[in-house]
């Protein structure tokens, strides 16, 4: 009796551990929709059929922080051992926001024979930057190192991310290896470079004509432009861009402040002969991706970029 008693107060501990920082729960797809309706009275929220082809594993730990604990939800293709791997970074300005609003294009994008897996990381009201960025590279690292468990080639490994997550997705693969995004204490006998991006609607640069990042940048980045100018230089993938970036697409809206900086990195992928394409789905507004009509064309233009890259 005393060893259960012992061990209901071991996890209502880890329990309480685990809630103790804020969550905003703003950002989400039925929020999202309730803000669009009005505007866009024919969108829908997808109906997927059931896979037989997919399995999912949710909630699979990758890191422990203290008493914190970071999952993902993988969904992964069963036709065959090495599925190219797809990171799946949600949005929410870098504050709201959680890895279940990635699990139906992570099922749509599996069941085209890949490896998908919606990420946890950490947000601004509980670590600022870079820890965030950190979290993705170690799930990549985790995921690497358990690729049979989760039939991945761990040399194709793409990164994807919506919104805020787009940023992060295209600042991870632009700073493949960089030491200043690693983590030591996190054990790993793997990298977490990755072979390809897809940005959906996030900027590429902070600063810059284009962009109009304000307070929710600020509170995630540690400050204003002026007090912090060099992690928002830092956190802009455009600085980081060069002739080792991967190939990466670019899926947008029509409103050019969610792309902001995206052309001038065209110019560099271009002259180093980096492959990249942008797929602009007209009239659509932020956050289309998690409605039809724009969600079935967002899988599209993503697994035709991968089948090309990985295939």
């Amino acid at each position: 009796m005393k060893k259960i008693f012992f061990l209901l107060v071991m996890i209502s501990n880890t329990i309480l551990a685990q809630s103790n920082y804020s969550i905003d729960t703003s950002y989400t797809i039925k929020s999202t929709y309730n803000k669009l309706i009005k505007k866009y009275p024919s969108i829908t929220i997808p109906q997927l059929k059931n896979n037989t082809n997919i399995t999912e594993i949710k909630d699979v730990v990758y890191q422990q922080h203290k008493d914190r604990a970071l999952h993902f939800d993988a969904f992964f293709n069963t036709l065959q051992k090495n599925n190219p791997a797809v990171i799946m970074i949600h949005g929410g300005g870098w504050r709201s926001g959680n890895k279940n609003q990635m699990q139906d294009m992570a099922r749509e994008i599996a069941s085209k024979g890949y490896s998908c897996f919606a990420i946890e990381y950490r947000l601004s009201l509980e670590a600022k930057y870079p820890d965030g960025v950190i979290d993705v590279k170690n799930a990549i690292k985790f995921i690497k190192d358990n690729a049979k468990k989760f039939n991945v080639d761990p040399n194709k490994i793409a990164v994807l991310g919506c919104s805020s997550g787009g940023q992060m997705a295209a600042l991870i693969g632009t700073t493949n290896d960089i030491l200043d995004f690693e983590d030591k204490t996190f054990k790993s006998k793997s990298s977490s470079k990755v072979q390809a991006i897809i940005d959906i609607d996030g900027v590429l640069a902070f600063k810059h004509p284009e962009s109009s990042e304000g307070d929710m940048a600020s509170f995630w980045l540690g400050g204003t432009y002026d007090e912090k100018p060099e992690s928002w230089k830092n956190a802009s993938a455009l600085s980081h861009a060069n002739k080792g970036s991967p190939p990466i697409l670019f899926i947008n809206s029509s409103f050019a402040r969610f792309h902001a900086g995206r052309d001038d990195m065209i110019a560099i992928l271009n002259q180093y002969k980096i492959y990249n394409e942008v797929k602009t789905i007209e009239n659509s507004p932020h956050s289309f991706w998690f409605f039809e009509p724009w969600f079935s064309e967002t899988i599209v233009y993503t697994t035709q970029f991968l089948d090309k890259i990985f295939k």
